[in-house]
């Protein structure tokens, strides 16, 4: 290793250059767009899939206080997030900021774990959509054939889920033809699933019986991660992924217009509608039926209405739901894009991946992304990618919050004095590392070995060439 490589290691990344290389990135993202990007990234497939789930293999009705958990260590994150994005409005969101603020290695270990949540998420978001289409189509006596409606690694003689690889390829074509069109159809998408939640917090409340309540704490079951502490503390790690959502606003802070205002409101914004949503969707949800019911249920919120009675609201679920979807796709292909773009644009991974096209977008990133998304998702269950998107997520969210310390000494000198700082410091950026460390802490063991055999595999990447490549 020569001595330019070895100092592309650890030398700190000049914020100017960044800021020139996305110059061609057009600004057209306000708070209104930077709201709904992170309610309908958060308030994805997750608010209609996952709270049945954890339910039934974590929680019991305790989901709610999982739910709860995974927010308060959300939003002292997002502070951290919405200081960074202000500072260093950059594409590339938590990438770009290690890098000014602690080094390019440290920089690329951030990119790297958020690649693997993009990638996974993607994956994760897209079978979500099959699964309630498909029980849509159920509804009417309509299946695929077991080969077109399950992934390979799924068995029961799957070799492609055909609905989500549909999914993936409808919204890169709408994300290929620009951000400005994809801005109003991602608002409009938004506005209508939270007002089919809402119907279902409504409906669902009519039926609710209140002794699906009793022992809302299930008792721990030695042995396993279901009942007590131990299953809320699981619950969370798993239910943590519906909350990166404000991850992908941070990802297009140099497409945002004013983003000293935008960022912190857009960032901190949608992180308290969705867990209000969050929690108001999984309390009726475990009081309509026992959680033991949702067992692998991807598609508990439109289940349990058919199931209660309520067929035509079921079916107005499933539609809104199968359309909102789409606007968690939308959020997490444009942030993973942006990443990988970032990186091709640094020299991290191939150049051809930074290079835009005649209306400055992203489109060799984009179209990468996509097709690595459906790899992923061929290759693992709707139930493996849930608990595998938190982990890369995790170790990013510990970098950002250490990072206000460093980012901190450089404001006002260096670096831009933002509108916005994370309140309590220096308190709140320790308890947001330890948060996150501890949710880490909490995955199951499949999730955290495959993170770190993804850590070796990017570290060997940028040792045999990204070091060599850096700009």
């Amino acid at each position: 290793m020569t001595k330019k490589q070895r100092g592309n290691w650890f030398k700190k990344a000049d914020p100017t250059a960044f800021e020139q290389s996305d110059q061609h990135l057009q600004k057209t993202l306000g708070v209104k767009e930077m709201l709904a990007l992170g309610v309908g990234t958060i308030v994805g497939a997750a608010i209609f899939t996952l709270p049945g789930i954890v339910a039934a293999t974590h929680a019991g009705a305790a989901v709610t206080i999982s739910f709860i958990l995974a927010a308060i260590v959300s939003g002292l994150t997002a502070f951290a997030y919405a200081e960074f994005a202000a500072v260093l409005p950059f594409a590339g969101s938590a990438y770009s900021w290690a890098s000014v603020v602690f080094g390019k290695v440290f920089g690329w270990i951030a990119g790297w774990a958020l690649l693997a949540e993009y990638f996974i998420a993607v994956a994760f978001v897209a079978s979500g959509w099959s699964a309630n289409m498909k029980l849509f189509l159920s509804s009417f006596a309509l299946q695929l054939p077991a080969s077109l409606a399950n992934p390979f690694s799924a068995g029961q003689g799957g070799v492609i889920d055909l609905f989500a690889l549909l999914a993936v390829l409808i919204v890169a074509t709408l994300l290929y033809r620009g951000t400005k069109n994809t801005a109003k159809v991602e608002n409009l998408l938004v506005v209508l699933k939270v007002g089919v939640i809402v119907l279902f917090i409504i409906v669902g409340a009519t039926a609710i019986h209140p002794v699906n309540y009793a022992h809302f704490v299930p008792a721990h079951v030695p042995g396993t991660d279901f009942g007590g502490w131990q299953g809320i503390a699981a619950g969370a790690s798993q239910i943590f992924l519906s909350y990166i959502g404000f991850d992908s606003i941070a990802a297009n802070s140099a497409e945002a217009k004013e983003p000293q205002k935008t960022m912190p409101r857009g960032i901190i914004g949608s992180l308290i509608i969705a867990t209000t949503l969050f929690v108001a969707v999984s309390l009726v949800l475990v009081g309509m039926f026992h959680y033991s019911q949702y067992e692998n249920n991807a598609a508990p919120a439109a289940w349990a209405l058919l199931a209660s009675g309520h067929t035509m609201t079921s079916h107005i679920l499933s539609v809104v739901a199968l359309a909102g979807m789409f606007t968690g796709l939308i959020g997490m292909m444009l942030a993973g894009s942006r990443l990988l773009y970032a990186f091709g644009r640094d020299g991290l991974l191939p150049p051809f991946l930074g290079r835009v096209s005649s209306k400055g977008q992203p489109n060799n990133a984009l179209v990468a992304l996509s097709v690595i998304a459906v790899l992923v998702g061929s290759i693992f269950s709707f139930t493996e990618l849930a608990g595998l998107i938190s982990a890369g997520t995790l170790i990013a969210f510990i970098m950002v919050s250490l990072g206000i310390y460093a980012l901190r000494k450089r404001e006002g000198v260096d670096l831009p004095m933002p509108a916005f700082k994370m309140p309590l410091y220096p308190v709140l950026p320790a308890l947001a590392a330890l948060g996150a460390a501890y949710i880490f802490y909490t995955l199951d063991s499949q999730a955290q070995l495959y993170s770190v055999g993804w850590f070796v595999l990017g570290l060997i990447v940028y040792a045999f060439y990204g070091a060599k490549n850096s700009k």
